[in-house]
């Protein structure tokens, strides 16, 4: 009533009355599916995984075999004693439970990575009590995912996958697992939102739901209302009074599922760039209007986005069709582009819109998702330069004899706050290239305050990185 009152003093009464005379907002009333007939339905595709490693302990060191100093024959009879009836211990069983469901008619089993890898036993209970013996097919650590196969004379009923991408929040969902050795619990909710990125590997795009998940859900299936598998639970955060989870969408699953099937391991696409997400100082630094799309921060020698000419601070607004909103969303689509399929990148450079094409190729495991001394502090950007030594070099760790390396950051500066430590080199700043300390201080003073500053550095493990920031 308080907020009402406070509402109507700040206008007239005619624009009250017309508030009031308004239509309401029609909100399309979405009724809870029937999850019993659900549950029923359901319930028989759903698997507990039971698995064994096991693990050889350290055993106790025998005696050294040397000579008593003292010549003492009580000695060498006591420690002879001691070490000889020490109890070795024997290699032991380490159990754990999980989840996973049937995908396939004859015995095909979809769980995670995280639940079976490193398992010297699988063992797989259906939900009319039979217990068998699962065989891993193949596994994909990068997005947590493993294919089992059991076998069986009958047809097995399995669950059928839907489609993620089609998928709302708010829409209902149910989960089913052996949360806590409880087999076959089902939980009800919706989902809370898309895209979570939450540091679990480099092609992050969970789906987040407030439908109880609970240690021993993993690798279990994220229903919607059809019936139709839309996510596999995969991770919670717990705490607050109750836990958020997240689930794998189905359909990074399927391109996992059927390499997996075929070749029991995946390929992926491959461009050799490091790239990163795009701030809103970093976009206005570029010329740009918008925040969306992937900058380039370094681009790999002899890959195939060196061959198309793609450069650091280029950034890539569209990907072989698919427009680039965040920058997270790269590396899931290049992952996903077949190797040797040629694609068109949309791009921009020096503020100039343009397309570039490039031939995809094959990730490698080892590689990732890409003077004179004139130091002195810039309270420009907070910095303290010089140019690189040996003394310097060894005290980084410094792979470069040359350059300009940020010897100290101002506490509580601006470049702070966005990542800069000692030991970056500066490569570029506002596009151009210092050649020395003096000169970059030289560049850098002549800024005026509220101008925006962008360096790319190259941090002491080698990676590449934009920050941009305004001056103070």
């Amino acid at each position: 009533m308080f907020f009402v009152r406070f509402i109507v003093l700040h206008m007239s009464v005619a624009a009250f009355v017309l508030i009031l005379s308004q239509p309401p907002i029609a909100v399309a009333k979405m009724e809870p599916p029937d999850f019993v007939a659900l549950a029923k339905k359901l319930n028989p595709t759903v698997v507990n995984i039971r698995t064994a490693k096991k693990i050889t302990p350290k055993q106790h060191p025998r005696r050294p075999q040397q000579q008593n100093p003292f010549g003492n024959n009580f000695l060498d009879d006591f420690f002879n004693r001691y070490f000889d009836e020490m109890p070795q211990q024997r290699p032991r069983l380490e159990q754990s439970l999980g989840t996973g469901f049937l995908i396939s008619s004859d015995g095909y089993i979809l769980t995670n990575n995280h639940v079976v890898n490193g398992a010297d036993e699988v063992m797989v209970k259906l939900s009319d009590g039979r217990e068998v013996k699962g065989e891993i097919k193949g596994l994909d650590e990068k997005v947590d995912l493993a294919l089992i196969k059991i076998s069986e004379k009958e047809l097995l009923p399995f669950a059928e996958l839907g489609d993620s991408d089609t998928l709302e929040v708010g829409e209902w969902v149910m989960a089913i697992g052996n949360p806590f050795g409880l087999s076959h619990t089902v939980t009800a909710g919706i989902v809370s939102a898309k895209g979570r990125v939450i540091g679990s590997g480099p092609y992050d795009d969970f789906i987040q739901t407030d439908a109880s998940i609970n240690p021993g859900n993993s690798g279990g299936p994220l229903f919607n209302a059809m019936g139709k598998v839309i996510g596999i639970n995969a991770a919670i955060i717990a705490g607050g009074g109750g836990g958020i989870g997240f689930a794998i969408p189905v359909n990074i699953a399927k391109t996992t599922v059927s390499q997996l099937r075929e070749s029991g391991k995946v390929t992926r696409g491959y461009l050799g760039i490091r790239f990163q997400p795009l701030t809103a100082d970093l976009a206005k630094s570029f010329g740009l209007a918008s925040e969306k799309g992937a900058l380039i921060a370094s681009v790999e020698k002899d890959t195939p986005a060196e061959k198309a000419g793609l450069r650091a601070g280029d950034v890539i607004v569209e990907y072989d069709g698919k427009q680039i909103t965040e920058g997270n969303e790269l590396p899931r689509y290049v992952a996903a582009t077949p190797v040797d399929k040629k694609v068109v990148l949309t791009i921009y450079r020096d503020g100039v819109k343009q397309s570039i094409s490039l031939v995809v190729g094959r990730l490698k495991d080892q590689e990732a998702v890409a003077g004179q001394d004139s130091s002195g502090e810039n309270n420009r950007t907070g910095l303290t330069v010089e140019d690189v030594r040996k003394d310097l070099a060894d005290r980084f760790g410094l792979k470069d004899s040359k350059g300009i390396v940020v010897t100290e950051v101002k506490p509580g500066s601006p470049l702070e706050e966005v990542g800069v430590t000692a030991g970056c080199i500066i490569i570029e700043v506002n596009g151009y290239r210092p050649e020395s300390a003096k000169d970059y201080n030289s560049f850098v003073n002549k800024l005026k305050k509220g101008d925006v500053v962008r360096l790319l550095l190259r941090r002491p493990d080698g990676s590449a990185h934009y920050v941009a920031v305004k001056v103070e």
